[in-house]
């Protein structure tokens, strides 16, 4: 009998053949290229003295641009928590039974999506003017209970986080509809089967599930938010990061560093928004990944074969099947 080997995966096959890689050179040449482009761009950035790099150390930890970090994540937290809470509120009503919810949430999506950030934000910073005075009373009579200065309420970092909220939540409603719709329908049948209630079988049964698809797109969507609180000069708000390093250019006359500076905190904090996106994605897909079932290698041959096999023929092909495995969600 001839001599057999055994690979990585277990099987046991005779006469095995060893079978060189093809060569692709193609793809060396390409890498070759590439790092070679690489360290030009990096060669550049280093000596380029336009860049003004010792200005750019000088100003990065300086006391505005970091006020200004502060702000900018301040924005971007707040914006995100009540996009978040306006947009499920708006995926249900899109799912209601009730044709005046749907109606109003179809509005509100069509309306704050169909019109630039930019143009919401000038509203929202013209709010003062348009409604001078808050008031709570009879509708379509003089008479008032309550009643405050718009001044006071819609500040410039209020009318900035608002206008920044509404518009996001139209874009994240969307994402969350799409996640809810993808939830298998049977999951709510059994769910009612089982006694429960509409809002008790949302929050316990179909958001969990749903979260795996809602996570990716709304991770961008907070890195894109991030990003999106520099068009808050049109309220105006004048306190986030990239005011606060275009004033510091405009009193040095150099843009160019300053840029850089506001590239490397928009960069940093990206990433550590990128590092606990893939962390709560990984939680939430708990379950739903593919895994081999088995112990790769460790499950003696069947003996006797199984029926139709050949001695030769690999007996455990039960590990080479990969299996989407629920392991069930914490509500």
């Amino acid at each position: 009998m001839a001599k057999k080997e055994v690979d990585g995966e277990g099987v046991n096959i005779p006469n095995r053949i060893k079978a060189l890689p093809v060569k692709r050179p193609g793809s060396i040449v390409a890498a070759v290229i590439v790092v070679l482009l690489a360290a030009m761009l990096i060669q550049g950035l280093i000596t380029n003295p336009r860049l003004d790099w010792p200005t750019v150390w000088k100003y990065l930890f300086n006391e505005n641009v970091l006020e200004g970090i502060r702000y900018t994540l301040e924005l971007t937290v707040i914006s995100m928590v009540v996009a978040i809470i306006l947009s499920v509120i708006l995926a249900i009503m899109r799912k209601s039974i009730n044709p005046v919810l749907r109606g109003v949430s179809w509005f509100f999506i069509w309306f704050f999506r169909g019109t630039p950030v930019y143009t919401q934000l000038i509203f929202w910073g013209l709010f003062a003017v348009l409604i001078p005075k808050i008031s709570l009373g009879i509708p379509f009579t003089s008479v008032e209970f309550w009643s405050i200065d718009s001044n006071v309420v819609v500040t410039a970092f209020n009318a900035a986080w608002i206008g920044l909220a509404l518009n996001e939540a139209a874009y994240l409603s969307e994402i969350v509809r799409a996640g809810l719709e993808a939830v298998d329908p049977g999951q709510t049948e059994a769910a009612k089967a089982l006694g429960m209630n509409r809002t008790l079988i949302m929050r316990r049964i179909v958001l969990p599930q749903a979260m795996r698809i809602i996570i990716p797109p709304t991770g961008n969507e907070t890195i894109g938010m991030l990003k999106t609180t520099s068009l808050v000069t049109a309220v105006p708000f004048t306190l986030e990061l990239q005011f606060a390093t275009n004033a510091i250019a405009n009193r040095i006359y150099k843009p160019i560093p300053l840029l850089l500076v506001a590239c490397f905190w928009y960069l940093l904090i990206t990433s550590i928004l990128m590092v606990v996106q893939s962390r709560l994605e990984a939680h939430f897909g708990k379950g739903f990944n593919a895994r081999p079932v088995g112990t790769k290698g460790k499950q003696p041959p069947y003996d006797p074969p199984y029926p139709g096999k050949s001695d030769g023929e690999p007996k455990d092909d039960v590990n080479k099947i990969n299996q989407t495995t629920f392991a069930g969600l914490n509500a």
